[in-house]
């Protein structure tokens, strides 16, 4: 190997963010660009939470899409080589969000997709499975590897993936570590959409992201914290907890302009002009 011709390029990535933003139609898309196989330190993920931040406290800003560079990865997880080197523990503070920014990150109510265009490894599946939709490409593989280098898929994998899929498959991905391919996820509703080759995940994400994105702002919100506050519950019991009085986004839309807006909206045969108020 000519070592010449790869310094360069090395100090050319060295240079560069982890984290790239860029503002599409009100979706903010978030890309992890750490080559080779974007996997992710505590410096990025400290970085990755203060996109979603940026998500939650900018009113322009309505959905995210989360995705990375290059073609190979959309990201293997926990950079195990600067854990080694730094003394980036199991036991690492990955900063507010945990892991990722967003796997601990339960109060966000704006919608992420993952646009996953590669492989989602370990932590790389566990911060898609804190996405609330996830589009990949055709050539997009998810696996859960962490039993075998003597540790389980703890940054959501073994809470989330149970809820997503049925108990004997997602016991048999976290037990056996084994991959699960785009269009079996797709069978199996882990995905919403498969898109075709490379670069398509990320267009298609934020088509997605930009239908979401006309629904009022504070229904979406609403809709995300129903979500997160009945998920364990029966529906008797979420009628309960939805009536109580204690969701504040559901009792702020109930509440809002926006509600009112939207009835009026369809009378006048208009589109409806959302203030988020």
């Amino acid at each position: 190997m000519d070592t010449h011709t790869d310094q360069p390029d090395q100090e050319r990535h060295a240079r560069e963010e982890p984290v790239r933003l860029d503002v599409r139609d009100g979706v903010l898309v978030i890309t992890l660009d750490r080559p080779k196989a974007n996997a992710i330190d505590v410096p990025t993920s400290r970085k990755l939470y203060a996109a979603f931040d940026r998500l939650r406290r900018d009113d322009a800003l309505r959905v995210a899409v989360i995705t990375a560079a290059g073609q190979r990865f959309f990201s293997a997880g926990w950079d195990l080589k600067a854990a080694a080197a730094g003394g980036e523990g199991i036991e690492a503070d990955h900063g507010p969000g945990g892991f990722a920014g967003l796997t601990e990150l339960f109060d966000l109510d704006k919608p992420v997709i993952a646009a996953v265009n590669g492989l989602a490894l370990g932590g790389g599946f566990e911060l898609a499975l804190a996405a609330d939709l996830i589009v990949a490409e055709e050539h997009a593989e998810f696996g859960l590897p962490e039993t075998g280098i003597g540790m389980i898929a703890d940054s959501g994998g073994v809470l989330r993936l149970p809820k997503r899929l049925p108990s004997a498959i997602a016991n048999e991905l976290l037990l056996t570590g084994r991959r699960m391919a785009a269009p079996e996820a797709a069978r199996w509703g882990l995905v919403n959409e498969v898109t075709g080759g490379p670069g398509t995940a990320v267009d298609a994400a934020v088509s997605l992201g930009g239908r979401v994105a006309r629904g009022a702002p504070l229904a979406i919100a609403a809709v995300k914290e129903v979500l997160r506050e009945t998920e364990t519950l029966d529906v008797p019991s979420g009628y309960g907890r939805l009536r109580s009085g204690e969701l504040p986004c559901y009792g702020t839309m109930l509440a809002s302009r926006d509600a009112r807006e939207g009835p009026r909206a369809f009378a006048e045969k208009r589109p409806p002009r959302w203030q988020g108020r």
